[in-house]
Order: structure tokens, then C-alpha cells, then sequence
């Protein structure tokens, strides 16, 4: 018997609301298949299973918000017959608390984020005891302790659903703004209601938790190095010249396969810290900031970048980024980079100081290519270069390894056809 459970789909999210499923009991299921439909603060993402079998019973129901870890789905392993295992787990059920939060696909409003006046713990009436503490993640409980958020009243608002860092901070914009909507109505103005938040502005909210927790959590240090791609943007033209234009690489890719292989010289920026110590990953996946065109970011991963030929490098960041602006991501897209890279040449940047995303304990950034004077051979040449930088996590690594990581990136875009 396999628990199919709400998949952890990056540091800032706690939990997600569940749309549809795309499987039904008794269908065989495939290693990589998609399951059903989740929305979480980076939209509507496609889940997948990783373990064959037979579906034997669905539990997640549309409009329910899950935690991360809760079970969604009964799957009966190879050999398993799936009527008994669906009937020996029917007293199996998502928790009563998930009802209370409505996804806008499921056509019922949420509940109120909070904003409420501070009321004391609730008492029931028949046995006079308080009643538990609210659901809360400790990081949700010190940001409601910073904004000066009653836990209590947000946790009846919300009949008792799981609160995390986002509803906090939405409870506390909402108190602020009936704040200064009642003083505007003691002056003798009209003050209109809060409007509801906007997709826009959780995506702000998840993208700002998870940001504040990289900078109170991880010690970040800096590294710079301008790096010369004269050879390699060379390579690159002749490499492209014979190609349909559909089928030429751009300089993103190459990039890209440059820092992944610089990451097998220095492993020790790949991985993840978790649970107080760093995990190294034996695959490179690299995740690229991508942004959306109704604001905001996200970032998928590209795996196995240091395996994929140029073109394959190519298709794959090009599916990706597709998929991320079209709103239809995969669960596997977000859940497993290994390191972060950011560049913003195309927007004219030319150097990039990037923050973490926890887990990881890298981010690499590359600014825009210029034109540079150059000396070779006692004579002034033009050149092109680009602005690498790394930020680095202070737990795991140290300028020493930070700069082995650059030395080896420089090599990589000197011989960019290097296996």
C-alpha cells in the first residue's frame, strides 16, 4: 500500500488546495504520471506519482486546503488487490479542518484571512477545558508575534485550517487597512472595504516568506567575477549557423550547461541543507528564476542539466519556461533543484546579487554581455564579457570553495564544448 501525500513544492509553501483529481479507483498508474491538480500561491500545478500501482481510493476532495505530508490518495502496489486495500483504508479521511478553505476553481469563497479583533481562547461549553492551541508553523507563529496577529481569532476565521506565513500577513494588511479605514470614517470620510487579495499579492506574500526566512536563516556571503565569453559566444554563432532558426540555441542554454558543469567540479554547492546539516546531490538540477507575465516568479527546474546535450539543454529550458508562463507546471518542476540560476542580461542587468531559496545553498547570477577593451598580445582588442556572481550559504561552504566554483565556471565558457 502507497500513501499519496501533498507534496512540498518549495520553502515557502505549507500547504495547497486541492482542485481535481486526473485519476479515478481501480486505473493503473504510472511512475511520472499526473495524479490530480493542486493551487498553491504559484497557481494551479500538475502533481505526479512516483510509484506504480493501482489507484484504491481517493481522500482529497476539490476545495479542501492539505498540508504538505497529508495523505491525498490510497495507491495499491503491484500484486495488491486494490478493492480490499481501499476497504482496509476506509476509515481514512482528509482532516476535517481542510474543508474550511475553498479554492476560487472550486466556486465558494474562503474564508476571512483574519484582521479580527483580539478574543481570548475559546472555551467549549460542555467540558469547560481550552480549547487546543491554534495550527500553526512556527515560522507562521513568529511572524504573527512580529505584525501583532491574534492567532486565535485567525484560526477561528479560518475554522481551524493550517495557518502559514502568507495568512499571517494577510490578517495583518487587513487589520491595517480597517485600522485606517475606521479613522478615516472618525474624520467624517467614507472608507470603502478591503478588497480581497489578489493572486498577484500572495504570490508576493509566498515569494517575500520565503526571502525573509533565506536572509534570517542563512548566512549569505558574495562572490564576483567578470568572465569573458568571447570563445564561447564565437562557438555559439558557428554552432547555430547551419540550424533552422526554431532550433538554434541561445546563449541562456549554454550558460546554463556552464554552470552545471562547473557544479561537478565543486559538488559542495549542490544540494540541499536540511534538518541542521547539508545534504549533496549526486543529480544537478538546476532551477531558473523564470518571471510571469501577471507579476511575479517562480522557478523550475531544468534536471539533470549536466547530461543533457546543448540542444536537449535547450529544449528543456524552453519547455519549462513555457509551461511556467502558461500556468502548467509539474510537481516535479518545483520540488527537487539543487541550486538556483538567475540571469537578467535580457532586461539590460549587468550584475546580479541574489538571495538563497531554502533549502538550497547556492545561487549563481549572470548579468548582461557587453563589450569590453581587452589587452592580448600588448595590444587593446574588443571583447565580450559577462558579470558571474555567486552567493553562497556560510554553513556549507566559504569563499574558498565559492571561488573554485567561478575558476570553473570561466573554464567552462573558454572551452564551451568541453565534455
Amino acid at each position: 500500500m502507497i500513501e499519496f501525500r501533498m507534496p512540498s513544492l518549495g520553502a515557502d509553501m505549507e500547504d495547497g488546495v486541492f482542485v481535481e483529481w486526473c485519476v479515478a479507483p481501480g486505473e493503473p498508474v504510472a511512475r511520472g504520471q499526473v495524479a490530480c491538480v493542486v493551487e498553491t500561491q504559484k497557481g494551479a500545478i500538475e502533481v505526479e506519482i512516483w510509484d506504480a500501482g493501482t489507484v484504491a481510493r481517493l481522500i482529497a476532495e476539490p476545495g479542501q486546503r492539505i498540508p504538505v505530508g497529508q495523505t491525498m490518495a490510497i495507491v495499491a502496489s503491484a500484486g495488491e488487490d486494490w478493492q480490499a486495500v481501499a476497504t482496509s483504508t476506509a476509515t481514512l479521511a482528509a482532516p476535517a479542518a481542510a474543508v474550511a478553505a475553498l479554492s476560487p476553481l472550486a466556486q465558494a469563497p474562503a474564508a476571512p484571512a483574519a484582521g479580527l479583533p483580539s478574543q481570548p481562547a475559546r472555551v467549549p461549553a460542555a467540558t469547560g477545558r481550552p480549547a487546543l492551541p491554534p495550527r500553526a508553523s512556527p515560522a507562521a507563529r513568529r511572524r504573527a508575534a512580529e505584525l501583532g496577529v491574534d492567532l486565535d481569532a485567525l484560526a477561528a476565521a479560518t475554522a481551524g485550517a493550517p495557518i502559514n506565513v502568507a495568512e499571517v500577513e494577510r490578517a495583518a494588511a487587513t487589520a491595517a487597512a480597517r485600522t485606517a479605514a475606521t479613522g478615516a470614517a472618525e474624520a467624517g470620510a467614507t472608507a470603502a472595504a478591503p478588497a480581497a487579495a489578489s493572486p498577484e499579492a500572495a504570490m508576493r506574500a509566498a515569494i517575500a516568506a520565503a526571502m525573509t526566512r533565506s536572509k534570517r536563516e542563512i548566512p549569505h556571503y558574495y562572490l564576483g567575477s567578470e568572465i569573458e565569453v568571447e570563445r564561447a559566444l564565437q562557438w555559439l554563432e558557428e554552432f547555430n549557423a547551419p540550424r533552422p532558426l526554431a532550433q538554434r540555441v541561445l546563449f541562456a542554454a549554454l550558460a546554463l550547461r556552464a554552470v552545471a558543469l562547473a557544479l561537478r567540479e565543486v559538488p559542495d554547492l549542490n544540494g540541499r541543507f536540511v534538518d541542521g546539516r547539508f545534504h549533496r546531490s549526486e543529480a544537478i538540477h538546476v532551477g531558473v528564476v523564470t518571471s510571469l507575465r501577471g507579476g511575479g516568479v517562480v522557478v523550475p527546474a531544468v534536471h539533470d542539466a549536466d547530461r543533457l546535450t546543448l540542444p536537449e539543454l535547450m529544449a528543456s529550458l524552453r519547455d519549462v519556461v513555457a509551461r511556467a508562463r502558461s500556468g502548467r507546471l509539474r510537481s516535479s518542476d518545483l520540488a527537487d533543484s539543487t541550486i538556483t540560476l538567475t540571469n537578467l542580461g535580457d532586461l539590460g542587468v549587468e550584475t546580479v546579487y541574489g538571495v538563497i531559496y531554502p533549502p538550497q545553498v547556492a545561487l549563481v547570477g549572470l548579468g548582461r554581455v557587453v563589450s569590453r577593451a581587452a589587452v592580448r598580445g600588448g595590444a587593446i582588442v574588443a571583447t565580450r564579457t559577462v558579470n558571474a556572481t555567486l552567493s553562497g550559504d556560510h554553513r556549507v561552504t566559504d569563499g574558498l570553495a565559492g571561488a573554485r566554483f567561478l575558476t570553473a565556471l570561466r573554464a567552462r565558457f573558454d572551452d564551451p564544448q568541453a565534455p
